[in-house]
């Protein structure tokens, strides 16, 4: 073993003495194992939101989208779908027009977001596990069906059974023709439609979101070949990333081709940016918490004045004395480290398996708050403890090291 680090954890470990020195270095590494601890379970937390929201959003949200860069609808033709098609690694395009509409049912009514998709939507699979009612479908026979959110199933007290009050949809046509008349029936087009299916994903989803057959909503919007995204699911075992890379270089700049996470790229953000504030807060923290390792390696060169004049004299050098104390404060915050990680992760694996921890709210998508551990955190908050630990450590180490053999002895 090292000579320094085995005198280093001799002064840890109290020797024959018990003194106020050796309850500063059990505080200190307290200290260093609590904020360990609220590092890790924080981190984690954010972790487990971020992959919360990326889940939540997958469900909605296609593989790949196509948008049109300017304006919020594009024309399209077999000619446009044929070249998409055509990129290696797509497997299925929707074809989607999106707008806002007002929705009556008997004596309700309410602004909604129609979403209109090709009858392929049904084969991405998105959407099946959140059916909470009815059955997932657009069409049958001759007959279309709406899927309607849950949100607004509560609102406007929708029936899927009732057979005599269909959903009313209405849309304003072009505002230059409508001004000459006051009639509803040339101001508004209106569209009838059953209610099928139920969804629920998500607040902000069941709230608003109503999916038609696409020809309805060409119907209601007076979009005709016009669409205002492309979903494109892409086949097993293709990279996302690289198909979406392709289609970029296919269309040009005159669409957006976004993935998942580029979809929602602002919220993603947010998220690691708060992530990124916590982690540098609770490191503050812990910087703070460091002083007391500071101030007990600064008492303990004070106290340990003898044993440093009579190893000099044994013919110990001054970085020998310094690696003494280097290591008396590294065995401090690694300690205090070690127990605070798996304090850390035990509550995080109690918090995953058993969710003790309630997020309160009676419409949260979750019971408890989600966690995930991952590697990069630890690793970061390894940096974190190192760097703070010797530079708390070296001025009192170079301060031992200048003890006079003469004065001490």
């Amino acid at each position: 073993m090292n000579l320094s680090f085995f005198i280093a954890r001799r002064y840890f470990l109290f020797g024959k003495k018990f003194n106020f020195i050796n309850i500063i270095s059990i505080l200190s590494m307290i200290v260093v194992a609590c904020v360990t601890m609220a590092l890790v379970v924080a981190l984690s937390v954010f972790n487990g939101l971020e992959n919360l929201i990326r889940t939540l959003y997958n469900t909605f949200d296609p593989e790949i989208k196509i948008v049109a860069t300017k304006g919020k609808s594009f024309e399209f033709d077999e000619v446009f779908l044929d070249k998409i098609k055509a990129v290696e690694g797509v497997d299925i395009v929707t074809e989607v027009i999106e707008d806002n509409a007002l929705l009556k049912y008997k004596e309700d009514q309410m602004v909604v977001k129609v979403k209109g998709v090709s009858d392929n939507f049904i084969q991405q699979s998105r959407m099946d596990s959140m059916i909470v009612a009815g059955e997932f479908r657009l069409h049958k026979g001759r007959k279309d069906y709406a899927i309607i959110g849950r949100g607004i199933q509560y609102m406007m007290s929708i029936s899927l059974s009732n057979e005599l009050h269909p959903l009313q949809l209405w849309y304003p046509k072009d505002l230059q023709k409508s001004f000459t008349s006051f009639n509803p029936d040339k101001i508004f087009n209106r569209e009838v439609i059953f209610p099928g299916a139920v969804f629920a994903i998500e607040k902000q989803y069941d709230d608003n979101y109503i999916f038609v057959p696409l020809a309805f909503a060409q119907d209601l919007f007076n979009y005709d070949n016009k669409r205002t995204s492309l979903e494109i699911k892409t086949k097993q075992g293709y990279k996302i990333n690289k198909v979406r890379d392709k289609l970029r270089t296919v269309l040009g700049s005159d669409f957006k081709v976004l993935n998942s996470d580029e979809q929602h790229a602002s919220l993603l953000r947010a998220v690691k940016i708060e992530k990124m504030f916590m982690h540098l807060t609770i490191t503050f923290i812990l910087a703070v918490a460091s002083f007391n390792i500071f101030f007990c390696l600064n008492m303990l060169a004070i106290n340990k004045r003898k044993d440093v004049a009579i190893l000099y004299s044994m013919g110990a050098t001054p970085s020998f004395i310094r690696r003494i104390f280097l290591f008396e404060g590294a065995i401090i915050a690694f300690s205090g480290a070690i127990i605070g990680l798996i304090l850390g992760v035990s509550i995080v694996l109690a918090q995953d398996y058993f969710g003790f921890a309630s997020m309160g709210m009676e419409t949260s998508i979750v019971d408890a708050y989600p966690v995930k551990m991952e590697l990069m955190d630890f690793t970061t908050t390894g940096i974190s403890i190192v760097i703070i630990t010797i530079v708390a450590s070296i001025l009192p180490a170079i301060k031992a090291s200048q003890v006079e053999i003469k004065d001490n002895l």
